[in-house]
């Protein structure tokens, strides 16, 4: 991709986070999939793995932080279970698809032919990394800031009682009434290393396996299971985020 027509593509992305970057390269950088990365060895391009690393913390920090903050009455177990109502896989995909951010990202020209730009994985990656990049390029202020931005309706919906059930539990209700049975989470696979962990998680009811889910740790991957059962059987609609 020539220089001017990238910076371009920046700028215009930039607009749409409502943050100006002082270092461009860094921008870039949260906006670079490894296999890009990979097949360009010679540019020593760094890929968005270590910024993702970093954002997924300091997301969770800042959100936690404001939970603790804005929900003095709640005790440790409740503040965990407001904390997975506002961070979790589909959230995060649901906000890098307002920003269109697949349409940014660079990636290696196999991962783009495999609709890699489209793929819930590399959006929820890249959505952490930006969240790093404005970590290490503002301050702890600046990405404080654009979380709370980010996620103003997400806590609004929160604060007003429009979230009390996490998937799992909505579909364990659901099993029970229309299946007689509880659902059975198995761990499909794990890989990556400690630091970026992802696990498969297949859910089982009604005798057939009815979803599967990825996440960062296991119970991230069955809360991402339940939610693709639940729309599998019609009872959750994607395009709005499963509200």
């Amino acid at each position: 991709m020539k220089d001017k027509s990238r910076q371009s593509q920046l700028a215009r992305f930039q607009k749409a986070l409502k943050y100006a970057f002082r270092s461009k390269a860094l921008l870039g950088q949260a906006l670079t999939h490894r296999s890009y990365a990979y097949e360009h060895p010679k540019g020593r391009i760094a890929d968005n793995e270590r910024l993702e690393f970093l954002g997924d913390a300091v997301l969770g920090l800042a959100i936690s932080a404001h939970i603790y903050r804005k929900f003095p009455d709640c005790q440790e177990g409740e503040m965990t279970r407001i904390r997975s109502l506002l961070v979790n896989r589909q959230t995060l995909e649901s906000l890098a698809r307002k920003l269109d951010i697949g349409k940014y990202v660079l990636f290696g020209k196999g991962e783009a032919a495999s609709g890699g730009a489209d793929q819930s994985r590399n959006l929820v990656c890249a959505y952490e990394a930006i969240i790093g990049a404005i970590y290490i390029d503002g301050g702890p202020g600046k990405a404080r800031s654009f979380i709370a931005s980010q996620f103003r309706a997400e806590i609004r919906k929160v604060k007003q009682g429009g979230a009390q059930k996490d998937y799992k539990s909505i579909l364990q209700e659901y099993t029970s009434k229309t299946y007689k049975a509880t659902p059975r989470y198995t761990v499909v696979s794990e890989e990556g290393p400690d630091h970026l962990k992802c696990f498969e998680v297949a859910v089982s009811f009604g005798g057939a396996v009815r979803g599967t889910g990825e996440g960062k740790n296991k119970k991230s991957a069955e809360q991402d299971a339940a939610y693709n059962a639940l729309y599998d059987e019609g009872l959750l609609d994607k395009s709005n985020g499963g509200k």
